[in-house]
């Protein structure tokens, strides 16, 4: 008879990012800005399976049906009010992901995403999407606050 196996101490556990390849914080950072709102660097870091990742895809998508009404029905669809500021949210999220991805510093990003492994420096390609989250995250945020702020009042005024 077989003793029991022992179980593996807590930091030898394999977790999702460790059982497959190196991920990559330049790539993640990248994938944050340019599909985001798709839900993208989570499927890069954490695979098909993380079920937050399943959470963007859809109101990204109601927020393109949004913008998708008012170019067919106008400015006064209130559906598209409704809609359109899901979409500038969806965006500032990911922006916001790609700063922090982009921040995280090169050790803490290896101990998370990559344990067991050494960690890489990464240059300058993180720091360029940060900027370029920065810039694109706060104008959007902006753009969003001042649409639904604007609407919301149009709608009160529309109410008396």
């Amino acid at each position: 008879m077989r003793p029991p196996a022992p179980s593996p101490e807590p930091d030898q556990a394999e977790s999702p990012a460790s059982a497959s390849h190196f991920r990559s914080k330049a790539l993640a950072t990248w994938l944050a800005v340019l599909g985001g709102t798709l839900g993208l660097h989570r499927y890069y870091l954490h695979g098909w399976r993380d079920r937050l990742a399943w959470c963007f895809p859809l109101p990204t998508l109601l927020g393109l049906a949004g913008v998708q009404r008012m170019n067919a029905f106008g400015q006064d669809d209130r559906v598209a009010w409704v809609l359109i500021p899901l979409l500038g949210l969806m965006i500032s999220l990911a922006m916001l992901t790609a700063i922090v991805y982009g921040l995280t510093p090169d050790d803490k990003w290896a101990e998370r995403h990559n344990p067991g492994q050494p960690a890489r420096a990464t240059g300058w390609l993180p720091v360029l999407g940060v900027i370029v989250a920065l810039l694109l995250g706060a104008s959007v945020f902006m753009g969003t606050v001042a649409f639904g702020m604007q609407h919301f009042f149009e709608w009160q005024l529309g109410k008396t």
